[in-house]
């Protein structure tokens, strides 16, 4: 069992809770505030489409040991990332 995965996907668990739930959008370091049109939908989007489904991918990954763990992982943060970004710059920005 990895324990530093375990608190990182904890720590993207609670993230995720605040930015999306309590729309505590200033944790989200990076961004124009005054460019993006609904900050609640913000919110949403990075706390339960980002932070969520990562949070819980790496406290998956602490309890599971297989090969090329980390390329995986890195991987899915990826493409979580993109798609993400793709999906505030189309729909969220001015």
């Amino acid at each position: 069992m990895d324990y530093g995965l375990l608190i990182i996907g904890i720590a993207f668990l609670l993230i995720s809770y605040l930015v999306g739930i309590k729309k505590q959008t200033w944790l989200l370091a990076g961004f124009n505030e005054k460019m993006i049109k609904n900050k609640s939908l913000l919110g949403i989007v990075t706390g339960s489409g980002f932070f969520l489904p990562l949070g819980l991918l790496m406290i998956i990954n602490s309890m599971i040991d297989y090969h090329y763990e980390g390329k995986i992982l890195t991987l899915a943060i990826f493409v979580f990332l993109t798609i993400i970004y793709v999906f505030i710059n189309r729909k969220l920005l001015d």
